[in-house]
Formats: C-alpha cells, sequence, structure tokens
C-alpha cells in the first residue's frame, strides 16, 4: 500500500493503480542504462544511417569518415544491447536495425528534436 503525504489529498482509486504501472526499480535500472549507451554521438551516427538500410563496415566507415576498427567497434557495443544484427554473405557482413522497435525508437527521438515548440 502506498503511503500517502497528508498534506496531498488523492482519489484512493488513483493511489490503489500507481503500482501497476509503476516500472521496477531492476527495470528501471536497465532503461536508465539502455538511454545512457545511446548518449554516444558516434553510436547514434551509426544508428542514423542503419535506419535507412543494411550497410556493412567498409561503408559504414566511408560513410561516417570513420576507421573500420572504430566501427566494428560501435557495431559490436550495439549488438550486444542488441540495438543491431547483422547477417553474413559470403565474406562480407551486413548490418542492420534489430528490430523495428529500435527504428521507431529512434524515429521519434529525431522527431520530437525537430519540433518546434
Amino acid at each position: 500500500m502506498i503511503q500517502s503525504n497528508p498534506a496531498i489529498t488523492l482519489n484512493s482509486n488513483i493511489l490503489e493503480a500507481i503500482p501497476n504501472k509503476l516500472i521496477s526499480t531492476e527495470k528501471a535500472q536497465r532503461m536508465a542504462e539502455f538511454f545512457s549507451f545511446l548518449g554516444d554521438a558516434n553510436r547514434l551516427r551509426v544508428l542514423s544511417i542503419l535506419a535507412n538500410k543494411e550497410f556493412c563496415v567498409s561503408d559504414l566507415a566511408a560513410l561516417l569518415e570513420m576507421s573500420e576498427s572504430a566501427v566494428s567497434h560501435q557495431l559490436r557495443n550495439l549488438r550486444a544491447m542488441r540495438l543491431v544484427s547483422y547477417r553474413k554473405q559470403g565474406r562480407n557482413v551486413f548490418y542492420r536495425l534489430h528490430d523495428s522497435h529500435i527504428f521507431h525508437l529512434y524515429q521519434a527521438v529525431a522527431e520530437h528534436l525537430d519540433e518546434k515548440d
């Protein structure tokens, strides 16, 4: 049961519904780590390219004007967080966004930042 501040009067039905909507501390921590991980400009630049289509490391490196090693490092981290996935075609490895959730998250943030107040 949530204890309320006596100075604040809230409808008891609202108070009873809040625990069902409140995320757990563990999930909040995982989400904070996820968003913190996205706080890197190079990772976001990689995601911005992959939001359009899949690319191999050498093409990503050329587009980003980064070394292949640096791009591979970012892709390894992005794969570990399940933000990107890959497929092999012969000797080439092509990277893409992991799923539509990642695309929609990227798109929503980009649109939000483009909004005018």
